[in-house]
């Protein structure tokens, strides 16, 4: 029999504003939590209502020494970066970018969406790649939404994307670096789902829409939607549920690296000296630069 995780703590997401002034709820890093290793940055983007010509994005920035995950709710992202690769990522599909060594990237709506508004929903998360990977050369995966596998419950009432890792007998079609789980659950009023988490995962839930139910027993603990519920070592199991109304969320987990952890906006290392030089190789062009 499998031992569900208890409830660690809980931490609200923040709204703040990112890259052009696009809007974010961010559950980390923020004063009460830095990083969750092996993730260091968790951004819900939107869901926001753009009309014409209003539509925002982060103009071109550096990455060095971890991964960003894009994944696509709602309307469209534009990508380019500059080693001349470019894209859109649209409802569903997830982009996995491994910066490694350098890379220097925009996230701009396409001109046909700004045109027309519409809305717009979408997450990213930021993996640390351990010491030995953080000068690789960097790589893209990207993943539309109808290669991503999909597995749904034997009763139909919880339906399950496997971004990363394992979840109701399907596996993800992703390759990380490290061991990572990242799964997007989709659960029917008073459906229950137990998923198995390895023993040495952190684990967190994050709530997209509807009221959850995290746990079992006396431990059970409802929590609305934009709150980060981090799960405690103490199972080899999370438990989900919805309440009266359907429940989108999200769950994460991954062995932590526990190397030490220095940033510096968009550059990530373990040391200072690292630091500054990813600032001065960025400043001699040395992770390229995009066309326009």
């Amino acid at each position: 029999m499998s031992t569900p995780r208890t409830i660690e703590r809980t931490f609200p997401a923040v709204r703040t504003t990112e890259g052009g002034g696009f809007i974010v709820h961010r559950p980390f890093p923020t004063r009460l939590l830095m990083d969750f290793d092996p993730f260091l940055l968790l951004d819900e983007m939107g869901p926001v209502d753009y009309a014409p010509g209003e539509a925002k994005g982060a103009p071109d920035h550096p990455h060095r020494g971890f991964e960003t995950v894009t994944y696509a709710l709602e309307g469209e992202f534009g990508h380019k970066d500059s080693a001349g690769h470019s894209g859109t990522l649209r409802a569903g599909d997830v982009q996995w970018m491994t910066a490694g060594a350098g890379v220097v990237h925009s996230e701009m709506p396409d001109p046909a969406f700004v045109r027309t508004g519409g809305r717009v929903h979408g997450l990213q998360l930021w993996v640390n790649l351990p010491r030995r990977d953080k000068m690789i050369a960097p790589r893209y995966q990207e993943i539309p939404s109808a290669s991503i596998p999909v597995a749904t419950s034997a009763d139909g009432k919880v339906r399950v994307k496997v971004i990363a890792g394992e979840a109701l007998g399907v596996k993800a079609a992703i390759e990380t670096r490290t061991p990572i789980l990242y799964q997007h659950f989709s659960l029917q009023p008073g459906a229950t789902i137990r998923q198995p988490v390895p023993a040495d995962y952190r684990v967190f839930a994050y709530g997209l829409s509807g009221k959850g139910i995290y746990g079992e027993g006396e431990a059970r603990r409802e929590i609305g939607a934009q709150t980060m519920v981090v799960f405690g070592n103490d199972g080899d199991a999370v438990t989900l549920s919805a309440g009266d109304e359907p429940l989108e969320v999200l769950l994460l987990g991954g062995v932590p690296l526990k190397e030490p952890v220095v940033r510096y906006g968009p550059f990530v290392m373990n040391t200072e000296d690292e630091i500054r030089q990813a600032v001065i190789d960025y400043q001699a062009g040395r992770m390229g630069e995009i066309a326009h």
